[in-house]
Formats: structure tokens, C-alpha cells, sequence
């Protein structure tokens, strides 16, 4: 592995565990009752993820590989991954679900908008991939 390359992964790995810290923090001061609260989601979450997302990102990747071009199919699995996780963990507040007339605290951001936000991030990123993977000759290929 290049030095550049664990450097990378180095920063990567500091920032997300600092993240990480900060999330949990965060969690554990919502009190008990929303973090009870919170279990059904979490278990939910790991039923949609390991039962609808892993199994498609199987299919999609084999799929990919008998379709795309090799320097492509980096991007596209990197599309499916992050985009698809964030959205499917998006679609409860995307849809408004929860959300009353008579209490406009709930939902009040522009969630569709923090989406394609997000969205427009991950397609430049694969962009960026695809783009380097094709002008140094595709991983594996």
C-alpha cells in the first residue's frame, strides 16, 4: 500500500472515529426514554440493510461486472453503497412520516434538499473515481 494512500485512510479512519464519539455523545444525552425508543428503529435498520440492501449491492455488483467497464465499476458500487444506505435511512423523513399539522417543529428542515445535497457529493465523488480509475488503468484490470 502506497504511503499516500494509508495517510489517506489514516485521516479517514481519526475523523470517523471522532465523528463517532460525537454521535454517541450526543445519543446518550437524549435520555432514556428516546433511547428505548430508539431500539426498534436501530433493529428495523439493520432488517432493511442486511435483508434488502447487502443482497441488491450483491446483485448489483455482479451485474456491474458483466456490464460496465472495469474503470466504471468502482464508481457505480460506490453510488449504490453510500447513496443507497443514506436514502434508505432518509426515507422516513423524506416521506414526512411522523410529521403533524398541528406541530410544525416536527420535520422542519428541507430534508430533500440536505438529500441531493448529499447526493450531488457521492456522484462527484464517483465521478472522481471513475475518472481516475480510467486514466491510470481500472483496478484489477
Amino acid at each position: 500500500m502506497s504511503t499516500e494512500l494509508r495517510g489517506t485512510r489514516t485521516v479517514l479512519a481519526v475523523v470517523g472515529v471522532l465523528v463517532g464519539l460525537y454521535g454517541a455523545i450526543r445519543f446518550l444525552g437524549l435520555g432514556w426514554g428516546n433511547l428505548l425508543a430508539t431500539g426498534p428503529w436501530l433493529a428495523g435498520v439493520v432488517f432493511v440493510h442486511d435483508g434488502l440492501l447487502a443482497p441488491l449491492v450483491v446483485l448489483a455488483g455482479v451485474g456491474a461486472a458483466r456490464v460496465l467497464p472495469t474503470w466504471a465499476r468502482r464508481a457505480a458500487l460506490l453510488v449504490l453503497v453510500v447513496l443507497g444506505s443514506v436514502t434508505l435511512v432518509a426515507v422516513p423523513v423524506l416521506g414526512r412520516f411522523g410529521a403533524k399539522a398541528d406541530n410544525p417543529t416536527l420535520l422542519d428542515r428541507p430534508y430533500a434538499v440536505g438529500w441531493v445535497a448529499v447526493a450531488a457529493v457521492v456522484l462527484g465523488a464517483a465521478t472522481a473515481v471513475a475518472v481516475r480509475d480510467r486514466r491510470k488503468g481500472a483496478p484489477g484490470g
